[in-house]
């Protein structure tokens, strides 16, 4: 029987790194051993990035929460606190929102926060 040959495979693995690394610079694009070690730099990146990402849009968040709760006389931490007492569950990212886009309904949060407080 005679023997297959290994380059189509091999060939296959190198076109999938290949694509991988489509649009790097100079030798990180083009030589295979350069390649793959800029393919599994970039790809541990991509990695602590997506967890990156959750942490840093949180932060935003609160800073937009915090910027509207002090244009009412309030704080974040003392508007968060007053939410809790009052029972209201609404996370960040919708206060976020809610804070940007409707200003009659959070200034109706905040005044809920503040009875919530005086209680």
């Amino acid at each position: 029987m005679p023997k297959a040959p290994h380059a189509v495979p091999s060939r296959k693995r190198r076109k999938r790194i290949l694509e991988q690394a489509k649009g790097f610079k100079g030798a990180r694009s083009k030589q295979i051993r350069t390649v793959y070690d800029a393919v599994d730099k970039a790809m541990a990146h991509a990695y602590v990035g997506r967890k990156q990402k959750k942490r840093q849009y949180r932060r935003l968040w609160t800073v937009r929460i915090n910027a509207a709760a002090r244009l009412n006389d309030m704080n974040y931490s003392t508007f968060m606190n007053g939410l809790k007492k009052a029972g209201i569950e609404l996370n960040r990212k919708v206060l976020a929102e809610i804070a940007i886009h409707d200003d009659i309904a959070f200034k109706a949060l905040i005044k809920q926060s503040k009875e919530a407080l005086a209680n």
